[in-house]
């Protein structure tokens, strides 16, 4: 029998709210030992060490201690830890945004790709369930509507709405949409925050598909839904509920009066640990077991599109200043 292979030794810098729960999935993981925790708040990172059971280290100790990094810091710190880490020779997984700049994520890309390391950004709709189901009947859309709307939480105003919540459908766009972004026109607002608060894109691409996506953090509900057209039909996707519908000419499901040749189906889907398949997809990459899912290409792709959208926000802005539909700061 070949020997057992050892557990990889990972370590999480970052002990925040999402940082927390990157630790005890790590600590937990089949084949994964936690190496450490790291936070400039040492209480926070001592904190979330007892209840891991990994010690809590500075920054410099943690990359001398693992094998693979994990980066939960804000967004403004991704770009310094993750080149940081590259460069000490360690695999990382960074949430997203991969950085700040289009020029820091080519640094990274670059890197990684020099050294022959997994960067893998964390992009975690994409190892939903949901996006499973959606992406199992759709291919080729012509128009998507994505919208991600919810309640009010201070957490993640540090950034605007962009990259706080709409970053995560641009992702899954882009990862339906196998064509260049050609233009984008959107417009936001900051209302709770110093942040736009609220933001709509619509994004054209160059093979004529049509992106219209709302993001809202000031919503009175949580309400996540998704419709797209193709030539295979319609879908709407009821991401709180649960809920797919498709129309379409598939032979299936219930026949619909008055469109000969269209039926209407309803399926659903069960919720599993999105996060864990997200680890799991990362360490397997690490090992040589897997392809990178979501990878540093992808990362500043999706960073791409969110910085078109707060360009083109910022521009509408001034349009509105400048008519005096709105007052200037």
């Amino acid at each position: 029998m070949p020997p057992e292979r050892a557990p990889l030794a990972v370590g999480v810098a970052g002990c925040g709210h999402f940082g927390r729960f990157h630790a005890l999935k790590a600590a937990t993981g089949a084949g994964v030992r936690l190496a450490g925790v790291h936070d400039p708040d040492t209480e926070r990172a001592r904190t979330v060490g007892w209840e891991t059971g990994a010690p809590a280290l500075s920054w410099q100790d943690l990359l001398a201690a693992c094998e693979a990094v994990i980066i939960a810091a804000p967004a403004e710190a991704h770009f310094s830890l993750t080149e940081q880490a590259l460069n000490a020779g360690r695999h990382v997984l960074v949430e997203k945004p991969i950085a700040a700049t289009l020029a820091e994520a080519d640094v990274l890309v670059r890197l990684a790709a020099e050294r022959a390391l997994v960067l893998q950004v964390g992009h975690l709709e994409r190892f939903s369930a949901a996006f499973r189901a959606l992406s199992r009947h759709m291919q080729q859309p012509l128009y998507i509507e994505a919208i991600r709307i919810a309640p009010f939480k201070p957490r993640g105003t540090d950034v605007s709405v962009v990259l706080d919540l709409m970053i995560h459908d641009l992702d899954l766009v882009l990862a339906l949409v196998e064509s260049p972004i050609e233009s984008v026109d959107a417009v936001g607002a900051p209302v709770a925050s110093a942040n736009e608060d609220i933001a709509n894109a619509r994004v054209r691409f160059v093979n004529g598909c049509v992106a219209t996506v709302t993001a809202s953090r000031i919503s009175l509900r949580t309400e996540r839904r998704m419709r797209l057209f193709a030539r295979e039909g319609y879908i709407s996707l009821d991401f709180v509920n649960r809920k797919l519908f498709m129309i379409g000419r598939t032979g299936e499901g219930l026949p619909l009066p008055g469109l000969e040749g269209f039926s209407m189906t309803e399926s659903s889907w069960e919720d599993h640990d999105s996060l864990a398949a997200e680890h799991a997809a990362f360490f397997a990459a690490v090992r040589g077991e897997g392809p990178i899912v979501v990878d540093a290409a992808a990362g500043r792709r999706a960073l791409d599109a969110a910085l078109m959208v707060a360009e083109s926000m910022e521009a509408s802005r001034a349009r509105a200043i400048a008519s005096g539909l709105i007052p200037a700061a």
